[in-house]
């Protein structure tokens, strides 16, 4: 969804995963180890993101709200989709610009800035941490997901590889016959009735997208 923005995506064959492994700088294990390298790797994705702009599958998705009652659910920790004007945005992983006590899951702050530093503590006194679901931890917006595509009249999945759970899994919560749009230039396969693909970039598909649900309403 972001990669039209400058985001460098995980898993494509330039991504990120490239340069680090993920036992490196993505799990629990990983802080515990080496936090220096962690943190190093999360401020630069923040600097980064700071120099970016929503791109117009952002926009695009703004822009269907004059017509329907769009919810997103992102896997992507960036906070484009809010930039961009999104009312109603639910992050599955995690948000880039915000830090989490080491130890009470609950204390969440925002970041000043590009730049989580050694000895930024939370009200408990404990050091903050990259406030991102890593691999190998509890999801914890994965039932709201749940109950937000249970009542989905039409769902929309952009961009995505589906090979990351429990997210991959969302679309099999959709209530029968709903109409399911699927953008991505590679087409992950679908074992689903229903399902219209757009291989397009997110760009392009949601302008694609805009004039398909003309015809369903």
């Amino acid at each position: 969804m972001s990669q039209e923005s400058g985001i460098r995506t995980f898993r494509d064959s330039d991504g990120l995963w490239e340069e680090y492994k993920i036992t490196d700088v993505a799990t629990p294990e990983a802080w515990e180890r080496n936090p220096e390298l962690v943190m190093k790797f999360y401020n630069d994705r923040r600097k980064q993101l700071y120099e970016s702009e929503p791109n117009a599958g952002h926009l695009g998705l703004v822009d269907l709200e004059q017509d329907f009652d769009v919810r997103i659910i992102t896997q992507n920790i960036d906070d484009l989709h809010e930039r961009a004007g999104s009312s109603n945005v639910l992050h599955l992983h995690g948000e880039l610009k915000k830090a989490r006590s080491s130890v009470d899951e609950s204390l969440i702050y925002d970041i000043d800035g590009w730049e989580l530093k050694f000895g930024d503590r939370c009200a408990k006194g404990s050091q903050l941490r990259p406030h991102i679901v890593w691999f190998g931890e509890a999801v914890p917006a994965i039932e709201d997901a749940i109950s937000i595509v249970e009542e989905a009249d039409i769902l929309v999945v952009i961009g995505t590889s589906l090979n990351v759970y429990p997210a991959a899994g969302l679309v099999s919560y959709a209530p029968k016959g709903t109409p399911i749009f699927l953008i991505d230039p590679a087409r992950p396969q679908l074992y689903i009735k229903n399902v219209v693909y757009i291989q397009e970039k997110a760009g392009k598909g949601v302008e694609l997208l805009k004039e398909k649900l003309k015809q369903l309403v």
